[in-house]
């Protein structure tokens, strides 16, 4: 374990990634004289930041207007065009990489490691969007009638809502963002409170590009606060779309209310995902994706592993090398070098840990490594926590909801039915994993794993930008990024064409 930075280090650390950015860190005193504001901490230390100035809902209002107003412009723009925009975002922020993940590391409690990645997942979803916005395409189908055309074609959709979480501040707003925006679509973001800074460096750096490649003013507003200003855009019905990343409780929330409104959404809510070790796995390569896959960001993403499924003839000796492996792991600030897992997002994530290891225990759980605060003695306000190994006879209601820390839950399997049967009786479904050797086990899990992301050999944390990414039951059904998730941002549209000088109906309906 490491020990804690001081107050200004953090400061230093975040000013400077804050100006190297454009954002003028006088943001960080506006909030006092603000009608609303909201504050700004480190889970590093613990310590504030500052206070931040926040919408109200009308000045959300009016910023989502501006964005309707700028979409009616940016859709006429030819979409190889509108591509120049994002292109011009990546190289800005490869530019600016560093003092982008300065500003993470220091909101999130990221190690400069995984912040540097999310800028990276950032870099690399403007270079996939840029390609596809030469790539849009429709398909052409067969008429029935002669001399007639049959196709469909897709069309900007109008206003895009995102609202991301603290512990991917920037990286899924910028999935949905560079596809809307080569889609044709303006974006509102409302990002976490937990993470307002990293979202004005992102923004800052996009609007730069804005401005360069002249874009209609107004396109890519951030809303600044909590619930209520998410809710006001969630219920405006100028937004077409709302991507909602969070948890079920909130995408039970958004849902209906949008639907309501007949607006679409797309959810990428709980994750908790599980990770079958077969008898003929790789141990040493399976145990390096496991521990990376629980414990790394402390637990706090939407793919880590959080219930581990072993087979019964290995699980002793892979338990045994797992806790070994666990009391390895350095722990402490994320500005030291060497360390592998930084703090807890606030004392509300502490407490759900602590309260889900009781609960473990009480349905026959044992703890086997982890789940001590540590570092509380230097820094009360800040929460880091030993990750834990918790042993359980059998998958118990615990392990049915997902709790956002660095708790891996382990059971045993005596078949592969089994072991599927255990993986899949949980409502989320969003990342799985398997590691073995046997090409008929892994095809099996590939078939049979109800999860978005299924995984032979690595662990279930982690993606490429290439891939669709989301998730299936409590999961939301949404998909961001790769593939073809770019039809989620723009409508679709069949077209006939006649050029037969004729006029007969489908079905050989016949009329006067």
């Amino acid at each position: 374990m490491t020990a804690l930075p001081t107050d200004q280090t953090i400061t230093d650390l975040l000013t400077g990634g804050l100006k190297a950015c454009g954002v003028d860190t006088s943001v960080l005193t506006a909030g006092s004289s603000a009608a609303a504001s909201l504050p700004a901490r480190s889970p590093i230390t613990g310590q504030s930041l500052g206070t931040l100035a926040a919408d109200t809902k009308e000045s959300a209002s009016e910023k989502i207007g501006a964005a309707a107003e700028a979409f009616a412009a940016w859709r006429d723009v030819p979409a190889p065009v509108r591509g120049q925009l994002v292109q011009r975002w990546g190289q800005l922020l490869g530019e600016h990489k560093e003092d982008l993940a300065k500003i993470i590391t220091v909101e999130a409690g990221k190690t400069p490691s995984e912040a540097a990645g999310e800028v990276q997942e950032m870099i690399d979803i403007c270079e996939f969007a840029l390609g596809q916005s030469r790539q849009l395409w429709g398909k052409t189908m067969p008429s029935e009638r002669p001399g007639h055309r049959l196709m469909e074609t897709w069309h900007p959709l109008g206003v895009v809502g995102v609202i991301s979480a603290f512990n991917f501040p920037v990286a899924v707003y910028s999935w949905n963002t560079a596809l809307a925006l080569v889609a044709g679509d303006a974006v509102v973001w409302k990002p976490s409170e937990n993470a307002v800074l990293a979202a004005l460096g992102a923004q800052s750096l996009l609007a730069c590009a804005a401005a360069e490649v002249g874009a209609p003013e107004g396109l890519v507003p951030v809303l600044v606060g909590g619930r209520d200003i998410g809710d006001a855009m969630v219920r405006d019905e100028r937004v077409a779309l709302v991507s909602a990343t969070g948890s079920v409780r909130m995408g039970r929330e958004v849902g209906p209310v949008v639907a309501e409104r007949f607006g679409r959404v797309l959810l990428e809510l709980g994750g908790n995902n599980g990770a079958i070790v077969a008898p003929s796995a790789d141990i040493d390569l399976a145990l390096r994706g496991v521990v990376f896959a629980a414990a790394g960001t402390a637990g706090q993403r939407c793919t880590p592993l959080r219930r581990l499924i072993v087979h019964e003839s290995i699980a002793d000796d892979f338990v045994g090398k797992l806790v070994a492996a666990y009391k390895t792991l350095s722990i402490g600030s994320p500005t030291e070098d060497g360390v592998l897992v930084g703090p807890l997002i606030n004392e509300g994530s502490y407490e759900a840990m602590q309260a889900a290891l009781k609960q473990a225990e009480s349905e026959g759980g044992t703890v086997l490594t982890g789940g001590a605060r540590v570092l509380d003695d230097e820094r009360p306000d800040a929460h880091y926590v030993e990750p834990a190994v918790v042993r359980m006879p059998t998958q118990t209601s615990v392990m049915e909801s997902e709790t956002f820390a660095p708790i891996l839950y382990v059971v045993t399997y005596s078949d592969l039915d089994e072991a599927l049967e255990i993986h899949n009786g949980v409502p989320q479904g969003l990342s799985s994993a398997i590691f073995t050797s046997e090409l008929a086990e892994s095809e099996k899990f590939l078939s049979r794993s109800d999860c978005g992301i299924a995984n032979v050999n690595i662990g279930t944390s982690g993606a490429e930008i290439g891939g669709a990414f989301g998730g299936e039951k409590e999961t939301g059904g949404g998909r961001e990024s790769g593939t073809d998730s770019w039809k989620a941002y723009m409508r679709q549209a069949t077209n006939t064409v006649n050029y037969s000088g004729e006029l007969p109906l489908a079905q050989g309906v016949e009329f006067l």
